[in-house]
């Protein structure tokens, strides 16, 4: 997705925003829960966002794409700004941690005015990686996780009392992709449930990341309210979604292999694990976790242990759980502010892949999104000049649909019959 604020006469910024489609364009209710309100939003192709940037005049573009995404779309960019005189300061980064495609991932994204740093640890690994292959690496610029709130955690409720308290509550926030194979996602599934059946007053719950149907950055193929379906859970577990502040409101315990829900409880000093039963694997992503104190098993816990993190650990991670956390993004509006106001304007977007330094990688990421290899639309890439008819929405829908039909239920089938 990209949103583009611009300056509006009198009345503040205004913030349009574009969702560019594909299989992960977010649905109504993702984008409910992001909590921020575009002015206007609308769905469209790459040719039709470039078409838009290169007709439109805005101040701040964020580039909020994966990788290749932001590649596709700085190289696009610079091809429809070449001939102005001024052109927006351009932003990408991370949602999250960046544990694994560290390289390539950040690889993708040079070219851009500001590269998000999420934490001083991920600042000092991202200027290494541009310095290390002789790239400028003046756009990293250190913030803090940008998803954080909330307020602190106050303790344990009193599990004796017997009105007006909730009861002790545990929260497991799945991912969409960790672990991948059935059975461990049935592994953890079955300690979820027992742990639940072991602690009857105990309230637990399973965080989901998204409803079936939906997709986020990551495919999810064997999402647990279909596993779930073949247990009986007690009464005291449920299903969840929703915003994950919201949830962490009522959380007395995280538990979780990697998701980044692990940083937003430490935030708020929620007693957060990382589990290590199924291994401390970069496969798994919670090798990101070595040195935070929060690693434990499921035997560990239903034992009572409670990890205590490190706090050493924890700063580095763009946790500021200190109170310090709005400014944190102090150094990213001066560097936006002073870019707006350099004299005489920005200069072209450089990124570091060209078809001289990448002739083997970077057309393929381009022609992925319909540009040539100098990052003009290729003759048939799809754009339209209007809005889409209802007839056009319905057959779309129905195209998405059968896509993530197809991704969700026929692949993984496919797959495992190759694997007999």
């Amino acid at each position: 997705m990209e949103t583009a604020p611009r300056e509006a006469a009198q009345v503040g910024p205004a913030l349009d925003g574009f969702l560019l489609r594909g299989r992960a364009t977010p649905t109504p209710r993702q984008l409910e829960e992001v909590g921020v309100r575009a002015d206007s939003l609308r769905e469209v192709t790459a040719a039709e966002f470039l078409r838009t940037m290169a007709e439109e005049s805005y101040d701040v573009l964020v580039l909020a794409l994966v990788g290749g995404g932001v590649q596709a779309m700085l190289h696009g960019l610079g091809r429809v700004w070449e001939d102005r005189p001024s052109r927006p300061v351009v932003v990408t980064g991370y949602v999250g941690v960046v544990y694994e495609k560290l390289a390539d991932g950040l690889l993708l994204r040079h070219g851009a005015d500001l590269v998000l740093a999420n934490s001083r640890q991920d600042a000092d690994r991202f200027r290494a990686v541009y310095e290390g292959v002789g790239a400028d690496a003046s756009s990293v610029t250190e913030v803090a996780l940008p998803f954080l709130g909330g307020d602190a955690y106050e303790g344990e409720h009193d599990p004796s009392a017997k009105q007006g308290r909730r009861p002790y509550t545990v929260v497991f926030a799945a991912q969409p992709s960790v672990p991948e194979s059935r059975k461990d996602r049935t592994y953890l599934l079955n300690r979820l449930v027992q742990h639940a059946r072991r602690h009857p007053e105990r309230e637990v719950l399973l965080k989901l990341r998204s409803r079936p149907g939906e997709h986020t950055t990551h495919i999810e193929e064997l999402p647990y309210q279909k596993l779930v379906q073949r247990l009986d859970p007690p009464a005291n577990f449920r299903l969840v979604y929703g915003n994950m502040g919201e949830v962490l409101d009522r959380t007395d315990l995280l538990v979780t292999v990697s998701s980044t829900a692990a940083l937003e409880s430490l935030h708020r000093r929620i007693p957060t694990v990382v589990l290590t039963d199924l291994g401390v694997r970069e496969a798994l992503g919670n090798h990101h976790f070595v040195g935070s104190g929060c690693l434990a098993s499921w035997d560990q816990l239903d034992a009572g242990h409670r990890p205590a993190p490190d706090e050493e650990w924890v700063s580095r991670q763009g946790v500021v759980a200190d109170g310090s956390y709005e400014s944190a993004f102090d150094a990213a509006r001066e560097r936006i502010a002073k870019l707006l106001d350099r004299p005489g304007g920005l200069p072209p977007l450089t990124p570091y892949y060209t078809p001289v330094t990448a002739p083997g990688y970077l057309p393929g990421i381009l022609a992925r999104h319909h540009l040539g290899p100098d990052g003009t639309p290729l003759p048939g890439a799809p754009a339209a000049d209007r809005e889409p008819g209802p007839v056009r929405q319905i057959v779309r829908r129905a195209a998405r649909g059968a896509y993530r039909h197809g991704v969700q239920r026929v692949a993984p089938v496919i797959r495992r019959m190759g694997e007999l």
